[in-house]
């Protein structure tokens, strides 16, 4: 699939939506008008990528809308060849926002066919040399690449993975999304080996997380 002027023009007036809705960061917004969204969505759905809205991927998943993809982004307030641990791949477009921004990216799916398909799309487009993907359980992490500068979550979890607080570096930040039906957007930052502090950020709405059974992307 091509990416043409008009995708690229389509992307500047997203970037601009985006800064309207609050997004700060003008490096997030270049890496989202740099990610092609139409190549990481089914053909059905390609005339509507540059809205702010969410669309199935399959394997019951879907890919982010642009804000929220670009507000988890902000506030892991990345700084270029961090290392950050991305908890379910999904469709890959999340993963190469954060690839945009400079940092080196260990992403977990636990849907084969989407790890499949998301894994040579990703290489299709050039972004292989700074991402590790794995196909396996996300509410794990990855502990024998740990420990990480940032972590982010992109499903609702119904509290924060034990084994992702462990990860995190001291001065790191987890972001992740806490909550049923409706999830309230987690900062956590490390502070020592067993203090966190935490500030919350609104109302989201993501699949669930669940241990061992399901991993989604919303």
């Amino acid at each position: 699939m091509t990416d043409t002027y008009r995708h690229k023009g389509l992307r500047r007036q997203l970037a601009l939506l985006l800064k309207e809705k609050g997004i700060k960061s003008s490096e997030v917004l270049k890496a989202i008008e740099k990610v092609p969204r139409h190549q990481f969505l089914d053909n059905a759905f390609v005339e509507r990528a540059y809205e702010d809205i969410a669309f199935p991927i399959g394997e019951g998943q879907t890919i982010s809308r642009p804000h929220t993809v670009a507000f988890q982004t902000e506030l892991l307030q990345l700084k270029k060849g961090e290392k950050v641990l991305e908890i379910g791949t999904g469709s890959g477009y999340q993963t190469s926002i954060l690839l945009e921004m400079g940092v080196k990216v260990y992403s977990i799916e636990r849907q084969k066919t989407l790890f499949d398909k998301t894994k040579a799309l990703i290489s299709s487009l050039g972004y292989g040399q700074n991402v590790k993907l794995f196909y396996g359980d996300g509410y794990k992490g990855l502990p024998s690449f740990a420990p990480f500068n940032k972590i982010i979550v992109t499903a609702g979890a119904p509290e924060i993975p034990k084994a992702l607080l462990s990860q995190l570096k001291v001065g790191g930040i987890i972001i992740i999304p806490i909550g049923d039906k409706i999830q309230i957007m987690n900062e956590l930052h490390k502070t020592s080996e067993t203090k966190f502090e935490m500030i919350e950020h609104g109302e989201f709405k993501f699949v669930p997380l669940l241990e061992e059974k399901e991993w989604s992307k919303s």
